[in-house]
């Protein structure tokens, strides 16, 4: 991180707040493309991966080339990547906008549970609190949609699918950051992950092309403000704030949606829902704050 400035620490907190918003628009822009989850994950991945080109071969150009053994990690990342967005860009033309980012945002707890069971790492118990607050909460929302509608339930279960395949993707993230910069990293995952939805496409019988002038326009759109504003206001929030102030910070996404599908989608959160909401939120963010000072604890003895 760099050296604190206040200036640099304003717009810092500005790129954050436009990171969060940029995301939080992502499921308007799903529903709003009018077209089958996969293929708007695909040109939304395939469009700012190709305005983002020259970027990369300009740092490409001024940077040491990649080893071929470096290159493996993000491209599997990428489709992990790709089972995400396949999911849950699927599961909020089924559920709530709101329900399917805020289930999609439990990435943590799986990453957490995953450090656990297959690198041995030892769980506080604020996490295990946490854990049973998320689950608590997800339980409220899954199973009041269930009992609504079963495709309500049945996009709530896809957009869980889609947070542990999110999970995947930040544990290869976590080590294939080690040998490439941020934005090397995310372009090489992002291409991989746009073939991977590629196929995804193929293989379920969807088509490319023909959608109206309108589902174009939403293309471009999440695009340029999911995508790019979106990572790269993270990015820097991160470059210029401490992580433990970016991470839980990003449990706002959820907020955001519910707050924008009001007025843009018509949804409007019942009691049992908000109920739900609030209590995983809490678990959630009390994972996001264990891992951060399990962190802390490493770096100390390192």
């Amino acid at each position: 991180m760099n050296p604190p400035n206040p200036k640099n620490r304003i717009f810092a907190y500005l790129a954050l707040a436009t990171g969060i918003l940029s995301l939080g628009m992502t499921a308007m822009f799903v529903r709003w493309a009018d077209a089958p989850g996969p293929v708007t994950g695909f040109y939304r991945l395939a469009i700012a991966t190709a305005l983002t080109a020259p970027l990369f071969a300009r740092r490409g150009g001024a940077q040491a080339s990649i080893p071929r053994a470096h290159l493996l990690i993000p491209l599997l990342g990428g489709l992990f990547a790709a089972g995400d967005f396949a999911l849950w860009n699927t599961s909020v033309l089924y559920t709530t906008a709101s329900n399917a980012t805020l289930l999609g945002n439990t990435a943590p707890l799986w990453v957490a549970l995953a450090a656990w069971l297959f690198f041995r790492e030892h769980l506080r118990l604020d996490f295990w609190l946490g854990l049973a607050l998320a689950l608590t909460g997800a339980i409220f929302i899954v199973g009041r949609d269930f009992l609504l509608h079963p495709s309500l339930g049945a996009g709530d279960l896809m957009a869980c699918g889609a947070a542990v395949f999110y999970a995947a993707y930040m544990l290869t993230t976590q080590r294939g950051r080690v040998k490439l910069d941020v934005f090397r990293y995310w372009w090489l995952a992002s291409l991989s992950a746009s073939f991977g939805l590629l196929a995804i496409t193929l293989i379920m019988g969807f088509k490319l092309t023909g959608y109206p002038a309108n589902s174009w326009l939403v293309f471009l759109a999440t695009a340029i403000v999911s995508q790019i504003i979106g990572y790269m206001s993270i990015s820097y929030a991160l470059g210029h704030l401490p992580a433990s102030v970016v991470s839980p910070s990003l449990i706002g996404q959820p907020i955001v949606t519910t707050i924008l599908a009001i007025p843009l989608l018509g949804e409007m959160p019942g009691a049992i829902q908000l109920v739900g909401g609030v209590v995983a939120l809490a678990g959630i963010y009390l994972v996001n704050q264990s891992h951060a000072r399990a962190q802390q604890e490493i770096a100390k003895q390192t």
